[in-house]
């Protein structure tokens, strides 16, 4: 029986004790959360003001214009000739910039999707000149989908269509007017509401416009390796992969000088 009263306390104990890990492994975890969240908030605020990441990181100092002052996203500081000094004209590059961007994004994946698809299994330049053939160009490589046989047609409908949607961004149309011309939002254009919360909303314009210059870059590396290997990008990357010190654009620099002069005592 004293055995018995001995247990009892002791489980009481275990039985305390673990609660009292329990919540305070549970007020950790909230405090941890919190703070992940404050991060969070302040790395979408870092991205803009005079505190931001600028072009030359630490060496920054004095060498990026006053008038550059992070109120844009992606405004690393940088405009070595100037071209942005006068306010108006830094709004239209900025806009052309953007769109040029959104551009490249659907571009790019464009560009990879016939190498993709096994049912198309071409690259991308020879899926777009076969609109030129006899029998046009199926997309997707089905012809019950879309199909097109008249590349004046494909223009005219491109033209078409994009001068209405150009002419709704800047002035405004049946989903309202008055909207910011490169962030419209609402229902039409942010069905998902991604940028409810304005500080999600400033993280994704920096996400936006850092990946947009990425896929203008990536979309230049596209044209100059299809002009130099006759090859889409995903036939080079793999070609990289399997071997990179020997497929890699140092390879095609003899061969892209030979081409052009070909006289020349270097080329043999």
């Amino acid at each position: 029986r004293t055995g018995t009263d001995t247990a009892r306390p002791q489980r009481r104990t275990s039985r305390t004790m673990a609660a009292l890990t329990s919540s305070f492994a549970g007020k950790a975890l909230a405090r941890v959360a919190n703070a992940q969240k404050g991060q969070a908030k302040m790395a979408a605020s870092d991205w803009y003001g005079p505190n931001r990441p600028k072009w030359l990181g630490p060496y920054s100092e004095g060498a990026c214009p006053a008038y550059l002052d992070g109120t844009y996203p992606g405004d690393y500081g940088y405009d070595t000739m100037r071209l942005s000094a006068d306010p108006e004209r830094f709004a239209v590059y900025r806009e052309q910039e953007l769109l040029h961007a959104r551009f490249a994004m659907l571009g790019l994946v464009g560009v990879v999707i016939p190498e993709a698809f096994p049912s198309i299994g071409s690259t991308w330049f020879e899926v777009g000149a076969k609109i030129f053939e006899d029998d046009g160009l199926n997309y997707l490589g089905n012809s019950s989908a879309i199909h097109a046989q008249s590349i004046l047609a494909v223009v005219f409908t491109q033209a078409f269509f994009m001068g209405l949607i150009e002419s709704y961004r800047v002035n405004g149309g049946p989903a309202g007017d008055g909207l910011d011309p490169l962030h419209p939002g609402g229902p039409f254009f942010d069905p998902f509401g991604l940028a409810d919360d304005p500080e999600a909303f400033a993280e994704l314009k920096v996400k936006e416009i850092k990946n947009g210059r990425l896929a203008m870059f990536a979309m230049l590396g596209v044209y100059v390796q299809a002009l130099y290997t006759q090859q889409g990008p995903v036939a080079n990357w793999k070609a990289h992969i399997a071997a990179p010190f020997e497929a890699n654009g140092f390879a095609y620099g003899a061969t892209a000088y030979c081409t052009a002069d070909p006289v020349n005592s270097l080329c043999g």
